[in-house]
């Protein structure tokens, strides 16, 4: 599934193709994804103009202007298009006037493609098709003043790039979780956006054991440990390094303009198991454990 470094990669990708555009067009191929989508949905995307996108944890959400005229900058919004790309949702941008054949995911420039589900025309004349086999992902249109407190962001944690994560705020969610530290950064009240491979690269640049104890990370005081400190500090940095090459390749996930993401050649222990471990002076070698159902990567040696 894409994680935050993904899902962000993607949100740049459709900006400059859909930000202050407006949508000319909308073709809805199926009545559903995971879940059905909005009634009427075309339609009422139909004539809009995008006026910004952002991200929260995994979500894509683009501000859509009302039926107005004038210049998008004088537009308030109206609604949200919240999109989870699920498992292997993604979305290709063709130019105009683009002449090709489906690529091997499904994807082809008019929205032919046996996977292809919603083209949006936009009326620059860029195509925006939004791909996705296994149909994990799904869509909701949000009244752009019920966005914070809709079913799907309720619940969430802070985003671990913003200035609401911080040592503090990390340390205060971890005390008394008596989970391991693994399954405590996963759950998306405690951080959002988290996924299985930045947790297991940011436990082991840290230094941290996938099973100790959560509380046990954080202490009884209300000052941030140093584990604390350290983990904080390493969970932004290996996610903006994500963002930066590009997010991560692994099975479906692709940028909007079809070229894969590189972070997973910079994978310390994800996916390494038996290999030697990459930290300086380390002896060990990556392991491999199940926790609730997933793989975890570390080094027993160098992970306290």
């Amino acid at each position: 599934m894409p994680e935050l470094p993904e899902v962000e990669t993607v949100r740049r990708g459709l900006e400059p193709v859909m930000e202050g555009r407006r949508i000319a067009h909308v073709l809805q191929k199926r009545p559903d994804l995971r879940f059905p989508l909005p009634e009427n949905f075309a339609k009422r995307l139909t004539g809009r103009t995008v006026l910004r996108l952002e991200r929260r944890a995994k979500y894509i959400l683009i501000y859509l202007a009302a039926h107005a005229k004038g210049p998008p900058q004088s537009h308030h919004p109206e609604e949200v298009l919240l999109i989870h790309l699920g498992m292997s949702g993604r979305f290709t941008i063709w130019p105009p006037k683009q002449s090709a054949k489906p690529d091997d995911k499904g994807a082809g420039p008019d929205g032919a493609g046996r996977h292809d589900h919603i083209v949006w025309d936009m009326e620059s004349g860029h195509k925006v098709v939004y791909t996705d086999h296994r149909r994990f992902g799904y869509m909701d249109l949000i009244a752009a003043d019920e966005i914070e407190t809709c079913k799907h962001l309720v619940k969430l944690g802070p985003e671990p790039l913003s200035n609401h994560f911080s040592a503090h705020s990390l340390q205060a969610a971890l005390q008394g979780k008596r989970t391991p530290i693994k399954s405590a950064l996963l759950d998306q009240r405690v951080v959002a956006g988290l996924g299985n491979i930045y947790v297991c690269e940011a436990l082991h640049r840290s230094g941290i054991s996938p099973t100790r104890q959560a509380q046990m990370v954080a202490g009884k005081t209300a000052k941030p440990t140093q584990r604390v400190e350290r983990l904080t500090a390493t969970i932004r940095s290996v996610l903006q390094e994500a963002i930066e090459a590009g997010g991560s390749t692994l099975q479906d996930y692709a940028h909007t303009d079809g070229e894969l993401g590189y972070f997973q050649h910079r994978f310390k222990v994800y996916d390494r198991e038996g290999e030697p471990c990459s930290k300086s002076g380390c002896k060990g070698k990556v392991a491999r454990l199940v926790q609730s159902g997933r793989s975890t990567f570390y080094c027993g040696t160098c992970q306290k």
